[in-house]
Protein backbone atom coordinates (compact mmCIF):
# COMPACT_ATOMS: atom_id res chain seq x y z
CA UNK A 1 0.00 0.00 0.00
CA UNK A 2 2.94 2.54 0.78
CA UNK A 3 4.38 1.64 -2.37
CA UNK A 4 1.41 2.29 -4.25
CA UNK A 5 0.52 5.65 -2.18
CA UNK A 6 3.68 6.72 -3.82
CA UNK A 7 3.81 5.34 -7.13
CA UNK A 8 0.31 7.37 -7.54
CA UNK A 9 1.44 10.63 -5.68
CA UNK A 10 3.69 10.86 -8.91
CA UNK A 11 0.96 11.07 -10.96
CA UNK A 12 -2.29 12.81 -11.80
CA UNK A 13 -5.52 10.84 -12.49
CA UNK A 14 -8.90 12.61 -14.00
CA UNK A 15 -10.76 10.29 -11.85
CA UNK A 16 -10.92 6.86 -10.24
CA UNK A 17 -11.43 4.93 -13.17
CA UNK A 18 -8.34 6.02 -14.54
CA UNK A 19 -6.38 5.29 -11.37
CA UNK A 20 -7.89 1.75 -11.27
CA UNK A 21 -6.86 1.00 -15.08
CA UNK A 22 -3.58 2.24 -14.19
CA UNK A 23 -3.16 -0.23 -11.21
CA UNK A 24 -4.89 -3.15 -13.62
CA UNK A 25 -2.36 -2.63 -16.00
CA UNK A 26 0.54 -2.96 -13.76
CA UNK A 27 -0.66 -6.22 -12.08
CA UNK A 28 -0.90 -7.09 -15.80
CA UNK A 29 2.53 -6.34 -16.26
CA UNK A 30 3.91 -8.07 -13.09
CA UNK A 31 2.85 -6.27 -10.26
CA UNK A 32 3.24 -3.15 -8.03
CA UNK A 33 6.96 -2.42 -8.79
CA UNK A 34 9.10 -1.96 -5.36
CA UNK A 35 10.42 1.69 -4.78
CA UNK A 36 13.82 2.40 -3.05
CA UNK A 37 13.54 4.55 0.23
CA UNK A 38 14.14 7.83 -0.60
CA UNK A 39 14.75 9.70 2.87
CA UNK A 40 16.11 7.65 5.83
CA UNK A 41 12.96 7.93 7.40
CA UNK A 42 11.31 5.99 4.44
CA UNK A 43 14.64 3.33 4.81
CA UNK A 44 13.20 2.98 9.06
CA UNK A 45 9.97 2.49 7.60
CA UNK A 46 11.05 -0.26 5.45
CA UNK A 47 13.08 -1.81 7.92
CA UNK A 48 9.54 -1.54 10.50
CA UNK A 49 7.82 -3.76 7.64
CA UNK A 50 9.80 -6.39 8.02
CA UNK A 51 10.21 -6.27 11.68
CA UNK A 52 5.80 -6.73 12.28
CA UNK A 53 6.48 -9.76 9.36
CA UNK A 54 9.74 -11.36 11.88
CA UNK A 55 9.15 -13.53 14.78
CA UNK A 56 10.67 -13.37 18.45
CA UNK A 57 13.25 -11.59 19.39
CA UNK A 58 14.40 -10.53 16.03
CA UNK A 59 11.46 -7.65 16.05
CA UNK A 60 12.47 -5.86 18.85
CA UNK A 61 16.52 -6.06 17.21
CA UNK A 62 15.33 -4.93 14.05
CA UNK A 63 12.78 -1.75 16.06
CA UNK A 64 16.03 -0.59 17.25
CA UNK A 65 17.59 -0.69 13.65
CA UNK A 66 14.97 1.27 12.43
CA UNK A 67 15.64 4.10 15.46
CA UNK A 68 19.45 3.82 14.33
CA UNK A 69 18.72 4.90 10.65
CA UNK A 70 15.84 7.52 11.81
CA UNK A 71 14.47 8.80 15.02
CA UNK A 72 11.29 10.04 13.46
CA UNK A 73 10.43 6.22 12.89
CA UNK A 74 6.98 6.23 14.90
CA UNK A 75 6.30 2.43 14.72
CA UNK A 76 9.48 1.38 16.05
CA UNK A 77 8.71 3.09 19.47
CA UNK A 78 5.04 1.33 18.90
CA UNK A 79 6.50 -2.01 18.35
CA UNK A 80 9.23 -1.41 21.43
CA UNK A 81 6.19 -0.06 24.05
CA UNK A 82 4.08 -3.20 23.06
CA UNK A 83 7.56 -5.95 23.36
CA UNK A 84 10.07 -4.50 25.28
CA UNK A 85 8.51 -2.64 27.63
CA UNK A 86 9.21 -3.49 31.20
CA UNK A 87 6.19 -2.16 32.18
CA UNK A 88 3.04 0.24 31.84
CA UNK A 89 5.47 3.56 32.55
CA UNK A 90 8.35 2.67 30.41
CA UNK A 91 5.43 1.96 27.81
CA UNK A 92 3.85 5.10 28.04
CA UNK A 93 6.91 6.70 27.82
CA UNK A 94 7.76 4.82 24.40
CA UNK A 95 4.48 5.18 23.02
CA UNK A 96 4.63 9.57 23.91
CA UNK A 97 8.16 8.94 21.97
CA UNK A 98 6.41 7.61 18.97
CA UNK A 99 3.71 10.38 18.97
CA UNK A 100 6.39 13.02 19.03
CA UNK A 101 8.50 10.85 16.39
CA UNK A 102 4.81 10.83 14.29
CA UNK A 103 4.42 14.66 14.18
CA UNK A 104 7.96 15.05 12.99
CA UNK A 105 7.67 13.18 10.08
CA UNK A 106 4.20 14.18 9.33
CA UNK A 107 4.88 17.91 9.35
CA UNK A 108 2.32 20.45 11.05
CA UNK A 109 0.73 20.20 7.33
CA UNK A 110 -0.75 17.11 7.60
CA UNK A 111 -2.63 18.35 10.36
CA UNK A 112 -3.81 21.04 8.59
CA UNK A 113 -5.04 19.55 5.57
CA UNK A 114 -5.48 15.90 6.25
CA UNK A 115 -7.95 16.00 8.93
CA UNK A 116 -10.85 13.84 8.58
CA UNK A 117 -9.07 10.71 6.52
CA UNK A 118 -6.21 10.31 8.14
CA UNK A 119 -5.84 6.63 8.39
CA UNK A 120 -6.83 6.57 4.37
CA UNK A 121 -3.25 8.00 4.16
CA UNK A 122 -0.53 4.82 4.76
CA UNK A 123 2.45 6.95 6.17
CA UNK A 124 -0.32 8.44 9.09
CA UNK A 125 -1.14 5.18 10.19
CA UNK A 126 2.19 5.07 12.68
CA UNK A 127 1.26 8.11 14.37
CA UNK A 128 -1.90 6.91 14.75
CA UNK A 129 -0.84 3.44 16.23
CA UNK A 130 1.41 5.24 18.74
CA UNK A 131 -1.64 8.13 19.92
CA UNK A 132 -3.81 4.71 20.67
CA UNK A 133 -1.23 3.66 22.31
CA UNK A 134 -0.65 6.23 24.27
CA UNK A 135 -4.02 7.14 25.36
CA UNK A 136 -4.33 3.49 26.65
CA UNK A 137 -0.86 3.76 29.12
CA UNK A 138 -2.48 7.31 30.08
CA UNK A 139 -5.80 5.58 31.30
CA UNK A 140 -4.21 2.57 32.80
CA UNK A 141 -1.88 4.86 34.82
CA UNK A 142 -4.94 6.66 36.30
CA UNK A 143 -4.24 9.90 33.91
CA UNK A 144 -8.22 9.27 32.60
CA UNK A 145 -9.05 13.02 31.09
CA UNK A 146 -5.98 12.59 29.03
CA UNK A 147 -6.66 9.43 27.90
CA UNK A 148 -10.31 10.45 26.67
CA UNK A 149 -8.73 13.89 25.07
CA UNK A 150 -6.50 11.65 22.62
CA UNK A 151 -9.65 9.26 22.18
CA UNK A 152 -11.04 12.30 20.86
CA UNK A 153 -8.50 13.77 19.16
CA UNK A 154 -7.83 10.58 17.09
CA UNK A 155 -11.53 10.54 16.09
CA UNK A 156 -11.38 14.13 15.17
CA UNK A 157 -8.61 13.06 12.83
CA UNK A 158 -10.19 9.95 11.63
CA UNK A 159 -13.92 10.01 11.69
CA UNK A 160 -14.25 7.26 10.19
CA UNK A 161 -12.25 5.09 13.22
CA UNK A 162 -10.73 2.08 11.18
CA UNK A 163 -9.13 1.91 15.05
CA UNK A 164 -11.72 1.17 16.67
CA UNK A 165 -11.06 4.20 19.00
CA UNK A 166 -14.91 4.78 19.58
CA UNK A 167 -15.73 2.08 21.43
CA UNK A 168 -12.63 1.81 23.66
CA UNK A 169 -13.99 5.80 24.42
CA UNK A 170 -16.87 4.67 25.17
CA UNK A 171 -16.46 2.75 27.93
CA UNK A 172 -13.87 5.55 29.19
CA UNK A 173 -16.84 7.64 29.63
CA UNK A 174 -19.48 5.09 31.02
CA UNK A 175 -16.62 4.12 33.60
CA UNK A 176 -15.86 7.65 34.81
CA UNK A 177 -19.66 9.00 34.85
CA UNK A 178 -19.17 11.31 32.31
CA UNK A 179 -21.42 14.26 31.77
CA UNK A 180 -24.69 12.92 29.45
CA UNK A 181 -23.27 15.47 26.66
CA UNK A 182 -20.06 13.89 26.03
CA UNK A 183 -21.61 10.25 25.86
CA UNK A 184 -24.87 11.36 23.85
CA UNK A 185 -22.65 13.73 21.64
CA UNK A 186 -20.23 10.32 20.88
CA UNK A 187 -23.63 7.99 20.19
CA UNK A 188 -24.56 10.55 17.64
CA UNK A 189 -21.61 10.55 15.78
CA UNK A 190 -22.00 6.22 15.14
CA UNK A 191 -25.54 5.93 14.68
CA UNK A 192 -25.23 2.86 13.32
CA UNK A 193 -22.52 0.66 14.94
CA UNK A 194 -24.07 -2.60 15.48
CA UNK A 195 -20.92 -3.98 17.46
CA UNK A 196 -21.40 -5.54 20.60
CA UNK A 197 -19.48 -3.06 22.90
CA UNK A 198 -21.60 -0.26 21.22
CA UNK A 199 -25.06 -2.02 21.27
CA UNK A 200 -24.19 -2.94 24.91
CA UNK A 201 -23.15 0.30 26.22
CA UNK A 202 -25.90 2.21 24.52
CA UNK A 203 -28.29 0.13 26.38
CA UNK A 204 -26.45 0.80 29.82
CA UNK A 205 -26.12 4.41 28.67
CA UNK A 206 -29.97 4.51 28.10
CA UNK A 207 -30.76 2.97 31.78
CA UNK A 208 -28.08 4.64 33.94
CA UNK A 209 -30.05 8.41 32.50
CA UNK A 210 -33.67 6.98 32.27
CA UNK A 211 -34.22 3.76 34.14
CA UNK A 212 -36.03 1.15 33.33
CA UNK A 213 -38.30 2.74 29.93
CA UNK A 214 -39.30 1.23 26.53
CA UNK A 215 -36.56 3.02 24.97
CA UNK A 216 -34.33 1.74 27.25
CA UNK A 217 -35.75 -1.76 27.19
CA UNK A 218 -36.01 -1.83 23.02
CA UNK A 219 -32.19 -0.70 22.80
CA UNK A 220 -31.10 -3.76 25.08
CA UNK A 221 -33.10 -5.62 23.01
CA UNK A 222 -31.60 -4.89 19.62
CA UNK A 223 -28.52 -5.35 21.73
CA UNK A 224 -29.51 -8.96 22.80
CA UNK A 225 -30.37 -9.60 19.49
CA UNK A 226 -27.27 -8.65 17.59
CA UNK A 227 -24.84 -10.50 20.12
CA UNK A 228 -26.96 -12.71 22.37
CA UNK A 229 -24.02 -14.45 24.21
CA UNK A 230 -22.92 -10.83 26.24
CA UNK A 231 -25.28 -11.43 28.91
CA UNK A 232 -24.08 -14.57 30.17
CA UNK A 233 -20.84 -13.47 30.72
CA UNK A 234 -21.97 -10.14 32.57
CA UNK A 235 -24.19 -11.74 34.73
CA UNK A 236 -21.47 -14.66 35.47
CA UNK A 237 -23.07 -17.92 34.35
CA UNK A 238 -20.25 -17.98 32.05
CA UNK A 239 -16.35 -17.01 33.14
CA UNK A 240 -14.27 -15.13 31.04
CA UNK A 241 -11.23 -16.98 29.47
CA UNK A 242 -7.85 -16.31 30.92
CA UNK A 243 -6.48 -14.99 27.48
CA UNK A 244 -8.65 -12.75 25.06
CA UNK A 245 -9.49 -14.51 21.82
CA UNK A 246 -7.43 -13.22 18.95
CA UNK A 247 -9.93 -12.79 16.56
CA UNK A 248 -13.42 -11.40 16.82
CA UNK A 249 -16.11 -12.64 15.00
CA UNK A 250 -19.60 -10.19 14.50
CA UNK A 251 -22.27 -11.67 16.79
CA UNK A 252 -20.54 -14.34 18.17
CA UNK A 253 -19.04 -16.02 21.53
CA UNK A 254 -15.42 -14.11 20.83
CA UNK A 255 -17.43 -10.88 20.67
CA UNK A 256 -19.27 -11.56 23.63
CA UNK A 257 -15.80 -11.86 25.45
CA UNK A 258 -14.59 -8.76 24.23
CA UNK A 259 -17.55 -6.82 25.09
CA UNK A 260 -17.71 -8.25 28.48
CA UNK A 261 -14.11 -7.95 29.50
CA UNK A 262 -14.38 -4.18 28.66
CA UNK A 263 -17.55 -3.44 30.45
CA UNK A 264 -18.20 -5.93 33.15
CA UNK A 265 -17.27 -3.44 35.55
CA UNK A 266 -19.21 -0.66 34.13
CA UNK A 267 -22.15 -2.78 34.56
CA UNK A 268 -21.41 -4.06 38.06
CA UNK A 269 -21.15 -0.43 39.44
CA UNK A 270 -24.55 0.62 37.72
CA UNK A 271 -26.81 0.24 40.98
CA UNK A 272 -29.53 -2.08 39.40
CA UNK A 273 -28.29 -2.39 35.98
CA UNK A 274 -27.78 -6.24 36.25
CA UNK A 275 -30.74 -6.93 37.89
CA UNK A 276 -32.56 -5.10 34.71
CA UNK A 277 -30.37 -7.48 32.56
CA UNK A 278 -31.35 -10.50 34.33
CA UNK A 279 -35.50 -9.27 34.27
CA UNK A 280 -34.87 -8.80 30.66
CA UNK A 281 -35.02 -13.13 29.87
CA UNK A 282 -30.59 -13.11 29.77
Amino acid sequence: MSDVGKLLSEREFGSMEEVNAYLAGLTNVGGIPGRQPASPAEQAQEIMYDAWEAQGARRVTLARKALEVSADCADAYVLLAEEAARSVAEALKLYAQGVAAGERALGPQAFQEDVGHFWGIVETRPYMRARAGLAQCLWATGRREEAIEHYWELLRLNPGDNQGNRHVLLNCLLRIGADTDQVQKLLALYPDDAMADWLYGQALFAFRTEGDTPASQKLLAEAKRRNPHVPAYLLGKKRLPKRMPELITWGGESEAIDCAAGQADVWLNTPGALEWLARSGA
